[in-house]
Parts: structure tokens; C-alpha cells; sequence
């Protein structure tokens, strides 16, 4: 197998950055387990591992402090048709994100959105790039089931769902998930970790619910959005 070029290893860093990535419609993924699962989703353009690359050379393209010795890059996939808000046989949830900034728990999220059988998330604009490396790595290769979408204006994507269909979404002053009656099928909303979701989205959220503290008293102020949406999809689908 021929070496690794100086090229290749200069493209395989730029993809660190958003910009090179949008401009070659290419992604970078990390470490065995990760490229072998992307790889039944992705078409594969460069591998790199011990067969190709010295050791510095991984180095020299990796975006970990402890690289893993095998690096793949994939061509973007372009989403598919219908809309994502199309319910398929079986589906019960789609999940939505508004504002989503950091990229592990980005990665979490997707990574959970797989272990409970969704297979679409749509997410605002201003949401972190599911094709960041560091989002690419805490999903564990689960993007390779879960597409993601992003709507140029989420408020007026969800305006042109079905209107049977609610949309739940995670406020401090919602009811009770563990008490609430919840329907499916139906959306649920996850906002910013800061601020918490937008307000023309939080105006459409027909549904508010909240994730109980289990203590009186002094208790954290709020649940990490990525541990957020593991609850809340658990009781949506164990029921």
C-alpha cells in the first residue's frame, strides 16, 4: 500500500475545521470501532492506519491527545426524502434540536437517539455540526444510523407538520414526564444548554413537559441536555 502523502495528511487536519469540511463535502472519524461502523453508512475515502502512516504522521493528523492509530474520512451523506417528520411504520418519536452548542454532548445525544431506535434528528442552524470530529467520536459511530438534519428555519419546519402530531419540549414549568399522560407518535424539543429553547420554537410546543428534581431543597439547577434527552426518550419509549 502506498505511504501517506504530505497532502493527504494536510487534508486530513484541515477537516478539523468546519469551513474545509463544508468546502470538501468530507468528514474525519477516529479510531478502529468508530471507521468500522461508519463504514456501513459512508463511502470511505482514505484510510489510514500502520499500513500507510508512521506513527508521527497520525499524530501529525489526528485531533485526539491520545491518537487511537486508525483515521478514516467519508464523504458527507446527503439526506434523504420525505420529510423527517414523516412517521414510518413503528416510529413513534422524532427529535428535535434547538441550539445545541456542544459537541460531546452532541454525540451523546445521537449516540442515544440510536440505542432507542430513531433513526432521524432535525436540528436549527445554529446547532453544532454533526460532522465535528469531536461530535463524530462521542457518537461512537451511531451517525451511521441516524441522519441528521438541519432545517434553515426550524419554527416554520415544525409549522408544516402534520397538526395531529404534538410537540413536547423540556421547560423548567412543564407537567410532569413521570405523571403526564405522554402520545405518540410525536416531537420532542430539546433546547440550548444555556438558554434552553428558542422562543418562536418554544411558541409551537404544544406539550411542555419537565424532568422532576427528586430532592427538596438545594440540587443542581439543571440536568446536562445529553442526560436530559436519555430520560426523556426512555419514558417516551418504554411506554
Amino acid at each position: 500500500m502506498q505511504h501517506i502523502s504530505k497532502n493527504q495528511i494536510k487534508l486530513v487536519r484541515s477537516l478539523q475545521q468546519k469551513k474545509f469540511r463544508d468546502e470538501t463535502g468530507l468528514f474525519v472519524a477516529e479510531g478502529e470501532k468508530c471507521v468500522e461502523e461508519l463504514c456501513k453508512a459512508f463511502e470511505l475515502v482514505l484510510l489510514v492506519n500502520s499500513d500507510n502512516a508512521t506513527d508521527h504522521d497520525i499524530e501529525q493528523m489526528s485531533g485526539l491527545r491520545t491518537p487511537q492509530g486508525t483515521i478514516g474520512v467519508f464523504k458527507k451523506r446527503t439526506m434523504p426524502q420525505p420529510s423527517p417528520f414523516v412517521f414510518t411504520k413503528g416510529e413513534s418519536v422524532k427529535l428535535v434540536l434547538d441550539g445545541i452548542q456542544d459537541p460531546g454532548n452532541l454525540g451523546t445525544i445521537i449516540r442515544t437517539a440510536d440505542w432507542f431506535g430513531l433513526t432521524d434528528i432535525v436540528c436549527s442552524t445554529d446547532t453544532c455540526d454533526c460532522y465535528n470530529p469531536k461530535v463524530i467520536q462521542a457518537t461512537m459511530g451511531s451517525l451511521a444510523r441516524v441522519r441528521v438534519h438541519y432545517a434553515d428555519n426550524l419554527a416554520q419546519t415544525l409549522t408544516n407538520r402534520d397538526k395531529s402530531i404534538p410537540i413536547y419540549g423540556t421547560l423548567l414549568d412543564g407537567k410532569n414526564i413521570y405523571t403526564e399522560e405522554l402520545q405518540t407518535p410525536c416531537i420532542i424539543v430539546m433546547g440550548n444548554e444555556g438558554n434552553g429553547i428558542s422562543p418562536e420554537v418554544r411558541a409551537l410546543v404544544t406539550s411542555p413537559v419537565c424532568i422532576p428534581p427528586f430532592r427538596e431543597g438545594n440540587h443542581a439547577e439543571s440536568l446536562n441536555v445529553g442526560i436530559a434527552t436519555a430520560i426523556t426518550l426512555s419514558e417516551f419509549c418504554r411506554r
